[in-house]
């Protein structure tokens, strides 16, 4: 009999040494316990086949390397040896997984899946107890790495079944930013100003076509990225009434040119979708008085976002980006299976 474990993860979470220091969740934690032999009644086992890096992290580790894949593989394997789990030590993000179940637990039997089952996980790599044996390939263009391993699941983590009608690759790039667009849903109306930063990227695109779906005819999206051939591929979709390119660091910039296009108004909602840190005051100096801010990127300062916010006296409501939403996968790939650009966009790119 396995032992029960926490449905939190806890039994996973090693100790600091000075017994003081309060014991933390699992994302917290400087280690988790990884060990492949030990099981517990509240986990799933799974085969891992592939590590879907979230993009900040990707970035960093490329810079850190010198671009060399090779090496962002050595980091990878790096930091699960280190820490148990793959949690940048940088960008403090993870990443998702995609790999095959092989042991349920007893306490888990309600999860509706099983051995042989192959599922990607909704939770962040930078809470997932992960035990590496190899690299395979690193493929920067999607910043995924595939790989030999073992994760294991808590209780309360969410995950998704591997779709039958969509490729693995484009499925684990579409579920890597899969709260996007349903929070998109849930924060606009018919006739908004949208605006999104980064909105070449994963989670760009998506935000933005489900922003053009929710704003209607009179509302507007406007896309900034400053990557030429994202832009030129933001441009072909053609669900942004205006795609800038511009740097979303540059404050002054950002900030007139959505004026320009707004008669001075600044944007009802603005996504940051960014991989790179420094964008904060663009998305909110672009925004109108009572208008949102949401920020996706995990390269966000939250403490630049407040204390900038407050120095200036913008008067906008601040989102913690939450990955989770109940049903974003299914909103995610039914968005992919309903939007033929989107789909072979993505194809091209990630599948």
């Amino acid at each position: 009999m396995a032992e029960p474990g926490d449905p939190l993860g806890l039994h996973r979470v090693i100790p600091d040494p000075d017994p003081s220091v309060p014991l933390p969740l699992p994302q917290r934690a400087q280690r988790l316990d990884n060990d492949p032999q030990k099981r517990f009644d509240s986990e799933i086992e799974v085969a891992v086949e592939t590590l879907n890096i979230d993009a900040a992290s990707f970035r960093q580790m490329e810079e850190a390397s010198g671009g060399d894949p090779t090496k962002v593989g050595e980091l990878v394997l790096e930091t699960v040896r280190r820490r148990g789990k793959q949690h940048n030590p940088v960008t403090g993000s993870g990443g998702m997984l995609l790999g095959k179940v092989i042991w349920v637990g007893e306490l888990v039997q309600d999860r509706g899946v099983g051995p042989g089952d192959r599922v990607m996980t909704l939770a962040s790599l930078s809470l997932t107890p992960l035990h590496l044996r190899a690299i395979k390939a690193v493929r920067p263009a999607s910043a995924q790495v595939d790989v030999e391993g073992t994760a294991f699941l808590f209780a309360t983590a969410p995950f998704a079944k591997m779709p039958t009608d969509l490729s693995p690759r484009l499925a684990l790039a579409a579920l890597d930013v899969a709260g996007a667009a349903p929070q998109v849903a849930r924060l606009t109306k018919p006739g908004d100003t949208v605006l999104v930063l980064g909105a070449g990227g994963k989670s760009g695109i998506l935000c933005a076509v489900e922003a053009r779906r929710r704003v209607g005819p009179r509302g507007k999206v406007i896309g900034l990225e400053t990557h030429a051939p994202y832009a030129r591929d933001l441009v072909a979709l053609g669900v942004c009434d205006a795609v800038l390119e511009v740097d979303a660091r540059d404050v002054v910039t950002v900030r007139d040119r959505v004026a320009e296009l707004t008669e001075g108004d600044g944007a009802d909602l603005t996504l940051s979708c960014v991989n790179v840190p420094g964008c904060e005051m663009a998305a909110i100096c672009a925004t109108k008085d009572r208008g949102k801010v949401y920020f996706f990127a995990m390269s966000t300062s939250f403490t630049a976002c407040a204390l900038g916010a407050e120095g200036i006296g913008a008067d906008v409501d601040l989102y913690i980006g939450n990955g989770f939403c109940a049903g974003h996968a299914d909103h995610t790939l039914d968005l992919l299976r309903s939007d033929d650009r989107v789909r072979s966009l993505f194809l091209e790119r990630y599948g």
